[in-house]
């Protein structure tokens, strides 16, 4: 039997389900062999569900103790709810392939391939896919509703700033720490001040960067100089330095959909034009002037340049440097980034070629590796700020670099860079770190380009034979359902819950 639920309050529980699915084999004397069970897990993808994909990579291996024909599951909507009816049908259809019958018990319909059965299933997807829709669109609305309101939704609070939270009529009940969550529904989170050193040094930040001329870097450089921490208490980055000087908190406006993942669908970056904001919710720590003038910085330096304009810099570049990388162009605040280039160009070799740069395949290989030396801190970084969001403890062991997850789990990240074949295909290969005995390697597969993550590859350590992995576009299931697009799935994993004990 398969059992799934996405939510631990909800009524229709995995314990109900098994329940019901018992008294069906009991009725109709069929012996049940085998449980799959995702606990807390949503029905919309496959991604994430472990067990359902378990189930479905040992219908397609023919497992050798595979000893069940029939597969029990409690409804249609228990099955999932893809966005997708076809997705749902797809593996459906890989089980009965497998000589393997899915009985969907609480419907009121046989699933014999009739085709009135093909027809109600067909509309029970539909409806399932639906409710997920409607959900998705309610919540949705109610964040909205809520951010107007000036309501904090979700996310840390920020260097300068502390989440604090309020019953219903607003009387303040205390600061949240890192990590820390509302435990009642009507409760809600505002930002406030922090403290006093914090609020300086935010203003010293735009200060430097309006009135002295300097990029985040050089003011990154200056406040690990100085042994300043940000607010997880981890050095400065150009990204953390960025974040605070183009974040309208500052000046105490509440902004939410910047980016989107509706319906586990591909995480987006939306139009200005789609968010919501609501000016004055919080109290500003820093002069709204000061913040515009960061921001006509900002757009004139990101302006949209001609392809002249963009070539004439690079020549520029050239003339003063004598060579010419990805790498040194990110690192000039007044040009394009390097990937404006590839993207305008098609590749940055094309935009090297229109002013007649030609460099050597050694240095483009010295670029890529260090490109993705330096690119390793920051997705560990980014693992590390995710799981403090989601209430996790963490941190990096200094001589291993493994990362440590609520004392429990270790943590391996493995950057791949992309080789080319002879032929134009894509091949990563893969060495794993198991002599550190990591529980978990997020494998980060770079781009054809190798110069941003195409995706992901999750691999417990009880599923690693081999430390060596030779990775293609597509690598068949028993691999590619480790692969995710996206890390938050893994995030999930660490989210910390209270478990309500039994008097």
């Amino acid at each position: 039997m398969y059992l799934r639920m996405s939510d631990p309050r909800q009524e229709c529980s995995t314990e109900i389900q098994e329940k019901i699915i018992r008294a069906y084999a009991e009725k109709n004397d069929i012996e049940i062999v085998r449980t799959y069970a995702d606990e807390g897990k949503s029905g919309v993808v496959a991604t994430g569900r472990h067990s359902f994909q378990k189930l479905i990579a040992d219908v397609e291996n023919k497992e050798a103790d595979l000893n069940f024909s029939l597969l029990l599951v409690y409804d249609v909507s228990r099955w999932g709810r893809f966005q997708r009816t076809d997705e749902s049908a797809h593996y459906e259809h890989i089980c009965r392939l497998a000589g393997l019958e899915v009985h969907y018990v609480a419907e009121q319909f046989t699933n014999d391939g009739s085709p009135i059965s093909e027809l109600v299933k067909t509309v029970k997807r539909t409806m399932a896919a639906e409710y997920s829709r409607e959900l998705s669109s309610k919540v949705f609305n109610g964040q909205c509703h809520h951010v107007e309101r000036g309501f904090r939704q979700g996310g840390p609070a920020g260097f300068g700033l502390r989440r604090m939270l309020i019953d219903e009529n607003r009387n303040p009940k205390g600061q949240l720490d890192i990590g820390e969550h509302k435990s009642i529904t009507t409760d809600r989170v505002i930002l406030v001040p922090g403290p006093e050193e914090e609020i300086e040094i935010v203003n010293w930040i735009y200060r430097m960067f309006v009135d002295e001329g300097w990029n985040e870097n050089q003011i990154a450089a200056d406040l690990n100089r100085r042994e300043i921490l940000t607010d997880f208490e981890r050095p400065w980055t150009r990204a953390s330095v960025h974040q605070i000087v183009t974040n309208e908190k500052y000046i105490g406006t509440n902004v939410f959909n910047r980016r989107s993942f509706k319906l586990k669908e591909k995480r987006v970056n939306n139009p200005e034009d789609e968010w919501i904001k609501k000016e004055n919710a919080f109290e500003a720590i820093i002069k709204p002037s000061y913040f515009y003038f960061a921001q006509g910085i900002i757009r004139e330096r990101n302006r949209k340049y001609s392809n002249e304009e963009m070539l004439d810099k690079l020549r520029i570049l050239h003339e003063r440097q004598g060579w010419l990388s990805g790498i040194l162009i990110d690192e000039n605040e007044d040009m394009p980034s390097s990937s404006a280039y590839a993207s305008r160009f098609g590749s940055l070799i094309e935009a090297y070629k229109m002013i007649g740069y030609t460099p050597s395949r050694d240095i483009r290989y010295i670029e890529i590796n260090r490109h993705i030396r330096r690119l390793h801190p920051d997705i560990a970084e980014g693992v590390i700020h995710r799981i403090e969001d989601m209430g996790g403890h963490v941190y990096r062991e200094v001589t291993s670099d493994l990362i440590v997850v609520n004392e429990e789990v270790k943590v391996s990240i493995v950057i791949s860079r992309c080789h080319q074949t002879k032929a134009g295909r894509n091949r990563w290969k893969v060495r794993l770190d198991t002599g550190l005995e990591p529980d978990i390697t997020i494998i980060v597969r770079m781009d054809p380009a190798n110069e941003h993550p195409l995706d992901y590859y999750i691999l417990p350590a009880i599923d690693i034979e081999d430390p060596k992995l030779r990775l293609a576009d597509n690598n068949g299931l028993a691999l590619d359902c480790y692969r995710f697009e996206e890390l938050e799935d893994f995030f999930s994993l660490t989210r910390r819950i209270t478990i309500q004990e039994a008097a």
